[in-house]
């Protein structure tokens, strides 16, 4: 009898490993080929370039070499001589931006939700600053290509929690184009994250509770946030041990959460409610953290003392429903603008978490939703290029077409805030990458099947 249910459990556990692998094939490389370093230099001529960081530029040059921007030119101004003799692009008609930044996602480390084999988002436990997402990275993501076709060009990965988690490791930002983690990296270990957990547990917002419950909610939640600190404490403490004695005992954990005692790095505490936003300011101020608020749904409320504190906002998506019955419809629609005219430091990025990830090709959607609300239009545009790349530390790199930084734009026929505009190349690091991706595949494929026959009557 045990012999029996033993194979039994072992043929069930076969079946579904087959049922996984079968799943992961389909979720193959992408069969776009990442282009090989650029070679020669080339000056694009005829379009008008969006710098971002500056007016636009009918009739612009933009001369490109060693995969940098070696000079942004009017139409008026003499070339330099040592761009006479590169090879032109022509772009007449076309406009020319700089890539886009998703600083709040999961691409790289999420592809199927029903497959576990291709997800790689989230450790065990709740204190994982030693978790670093950049190594996770899947090159070969699908869902990379897809988000490349509509702009977006550089990313912030960033582990995830878990519904028990709090510190969940440091994030990275990356190029969406190259053979494996290594080429994608652009900073490997960008900020760590922390996640905090939900406090509004009053009887208003959670109706459907009964009071033992909404007791037991409370009490979970406290010794959250008091393993939380105990955890700052513990890495704070190894750090000033580690700084008066070289040789003292190594721990990985804290080991990670040093530079944020340092101020190398910075803190993401990802808070969207008002006493979640307070609680990350309090944990900044005592420990001396360089604080970043990914989220920010309330951050309206309070944009004063973020303003005063220096404290940036990374908002976490536009296209979501108000937080508080009597909020108005458009609240989330007007928060950038809101924070825009508080002085308040923020970029715009998508919800992040796992299901966002295949729908990253959205972000210039969220930035123009809100453009429509208050936000004048080329502050939306900088809301997902040079802002984003100033809070993530890269606008030395990325965020605004300017000599020095990395050559990585789009080409495209109108403004890609519209729906309606489309985007026709891409390069990154002066490579002109294959904009195609499995859906565009699937699209083609499909119109052989559905085209109508010659002479057939629609």
């Amino acid at each position: 009898m045990n012999s029996v249910g033993n194979r039994r459990r072992d043929l069930l556990r076969l079946a579904g490993a087959c049922c996984a692998w079968g799943f992961a094939a389909r979720a193959r490389a992408a069969e776009e080929v990442p282009p090989p370093p650029q070679r020669e230099p080339f000056v694009v001529t005829g379009a008008t370039l969006h710098p971002v960081s500056g007016p636009s530029l009918p009739g612009g040059r933009l001369w490109v070499e060693h995969g940098r921007i070696k000079a942004v030119l009017g139409a008026d101004a003499p070339l330099p001589a040592a761009a006479a003799a590169a090879p032109r692009l022509d772009l007449a008609g076309r406009h020319v931006y700089p890539g886009f930044i998703a600083a709040n996602t999961s691409l790289g480390l999420f592809e199927v939700n029903s497959v576990r084999a291709t997800l790689d988002t989230t450790e065990t436990g709740a204190i994982n600053p030693h978790a670093r997402a950049v190594v996770a990275v899947n090159a070969d993501s699908e869902l990379i290509s897809v988000a490349r076709t509509n702009g977006v060009l550089a990313a912030l990965t960033v582990p995830l929690a878990g519904r028990r988690g709090l510190i969940s490791g440091t994030s990275a930002l990356i190029q969406l184009d190259g053979w494996n983690w290594q080429d994608m990296s652009l900073i490997p270990e960008v900020g760590l994250h922390v996640h905090l957990p939900s406090m509004r547990l009053t009887r208003h917002a959670l109706p459907a509770l009964s009071e033992p419950l909404l007791d037991e909610l409370r009490r979970s939640t406290s010794q959250r946030l008091r393993l939380l600190d105990e955890s700052f404490e513990s890495a704070r403490a190894y750090s000033r041990l580690r700084q008066s004695d070289p040789h003292a005992p190594w721990d990985a954990r804290w080991e990670a959460m040093r530079p944020v005692f340092e101020q190398q790095r910075p803190v993401f505490v990802h808070a969207d409610d008002l006493a979640q936003i307070r609680h990350a300011l309090g944990l900044a101020e005592r420990f001396e953290l360089r604080l970043v608020i990914v989220g920010g749904a309330d951050a309206w409320r309070m944009p004063e003392l973020l303003r005063q504190r220096g404290v940036p906002v990374i908002v976490a998506g536009v296209h979501e429903l108000p937080r508080r019955r009597d909020d108005d419809a458009d609240t989330p629609y007007r928060l950038p603008a809101r924070l825009a005219q508080a002085g308040v430091q923020y970029c715009i990025s998508r919800v992040g978490g796992e299901r966002s990830a295949s729908n990253e090709r959205n972000l210039p959607y969220e930035a123009a939703t809100a453009a429509a609300h208050g936000l004048p239009p080329d502050e939306a545009l900088k809301a997902i290029t040079l802002h984003a790349a100033r809070i993530l530390g890269a606008d030395d790199r990325l965020g605004s077409l300017q000599p020095g930084r990395l050559a990585s734009f789009i080409v495209t026929d109108g403004d890609p805030l519209e729906t309606t505009a489309r985007i026709e190349r891409l390069f990154v690091q002066g490579r002109e990458v294959d904009p195609g991706n499995r859906q565009r595949r699937l699209e083609r494929k499909y119109e052989q099947r559905y085209r109508p026959a010659p002479g057939a009557v629609r």
